[in-house]
């Protein structure tokens, strides 16, 4: 008899937690999107003049809800125009290594290089600059939301 009260209050209890759950914030409508690769697709109309952008869908397909592209830095790396601190007024922000290596010194980690495979986080606004990278370095990024600022701190 006990055991039937306890799962009795225990359903009570989650139907109680249920109703007073909030509500989860509506998401922007998707769509299935395939982007195929093609050399042609790599742009230089991004963010950093230094670097070419092929632009995944991932922007329309999400109604702006997060942004994937691929960044091929070009050669020869430029320290006057590429190393200036800066951050970015995101939400998220992630960082996947495909090819050679890049270099950056993030607050509150110091310089660090990170090669093929490597992955790192940048938390919103985050104060970050390139500082190397290799002639062939082409790193995936994954930011939300898919529009936002840029700050520049160094010119």
């Amino acid at each position: 008899m006990a055991k039937a009260r306890t799962k009795v209050r225990a359903r009570a209890k989650k139907a109680q937690v249920r109703k007073s759950a909030p509500k989860a914030k509506a998401r922007p409508k998707q769509k299935f999107t395939v982007h195929r690769y093609s050399e042609g697709a790599f742009k230089l109309d991004g963010l950093r003049t230094y670097a070419k952008y092929r632009d995944l869908g991932i922007l329309g397909a999400t109604n702006g809800m997060a942004l994937a592209h691929v960044i091929r830095f070009q050669p020869p790396f430029e320290p006057k125009v590429v190393s200036k601190l800066h951050y970015h007024d995101v939400d998220l922000q992630m960082i996947y290594v495909l090819k050679g290596w890049i270099s950056t010194d993030v607050e509150g980690q110091g310089e660090m290089t990170m090669k093929v495979g490597d992955a790192w986080l940048q938390p919103p606004r985050c104060k970050h600059k390139v500082t190397g990278y290799s002639d062939d370095c082409e790193v995936l990024e994954i930011v939300l939301p898919g529009h936002f600022k840029t700050v520049e701190l160094e010119k």
